[in-house]
């Protein structure tokens, strides 16, 4: 039975062998036909893995929010040819917060062998770095952009800490980073505990957790570096 690989890889400029087991190497390179959110990432991706192969014999289907569901469906018509696939996200672990979820529920529906290799996500090792409860976690997305909204939201998030003793976990686009800081040390309380995780993996690597009143003249330039937001009391 032919097998559905979900392909983790890097979350920014880093060695290979710091962050991915040298198994994923020797699956992969087997591997002809991929479902990717980005077939010039995924190539660059592939190439670093190992520079001898072949990309031109590759096969690519692009992956992204904007692909209908019959689409997504068809991409899987290699397997029942009998050959393996991978799925390969534009960054971290296929299906965790990415599109790649739609097309392993459809293998799941047909009943192949789905393959999750094991390689970096920046939702589980920011929390666990940060010293929150791991036991109950959300991880939340974006927040909404509009203010009522994200005040509301923010709010919101702040009393499921408290009432209900979850870790929340949330992202930023890199160039709002800072103004989303100001914006969770004004709505939040002081002494809620706020963990910033840039750079995960790299050799820029920034996790700290401080109350928000901590944060206040200590928060590093985070402008254009990926991050994850962790909030807990």
């Amino acid at each position: 039975m032919p097998s559905l690989y979900l392909i983790p890889v890097l979350l920014g400029e880093t060695e290979i062998s710091r962050v991915l087991p040298a198994y994923n190497h020797d699956a992969v390179v087997n591997i002809k036909h991929f479902i990717v959110e980005d077939v010039r990432s995924a190539r660059r991706f592939l190439k670093k893995l190992e520079p001898s192969i072949n990309i031109d014999e590759l096969t690519f289907f692009t992956l992204n929010r904007h692909t209908s569901p019959n689409e997504i469906a068809s991409f899987l018509n290699p397997m029942k040819q009998g050959f393996d696939m991978g799925v390969i996200s534009e960054a971290g672990c296929p299906a965790i917060a990415d599109p790649g979820a739609d097309v392993v529920r459809i293998a799941q529906d047909r009943h192949y062998k789905v393959v999750p290799l094991v390689g970096p996500s920046s939702i589980l090792l920011s929390l666990m770095s940060s010293g929150f409860n791991g036991q109950s976690f959300a991880f939340l997305g974006y927040l909404p952009i509009k203010p009522e909204e994200r005040t509301k939201a923010i709010k919101k998030i702040e009393s499921r800490i408290y009432a209900e003793n979850q870790t929340q976990i949330f992202i930023e686009t890199p160039y709002r980073n800072g103004k989303l800081i100001e914006e969770l040390m004004k709505i939040c309380q002081p002494t809620t505990r706020l963990c910033i995780a840039a750079d995960i993996t790299l050799e820029t690597e920034f996790i700290q957790t401080r109350m928000l009143r901590e944060w206040k003249g200590n928060v590093p330039d985070l402008d254009k570096r990926p991050c994850i937001f962790l909030l807990y009391k």
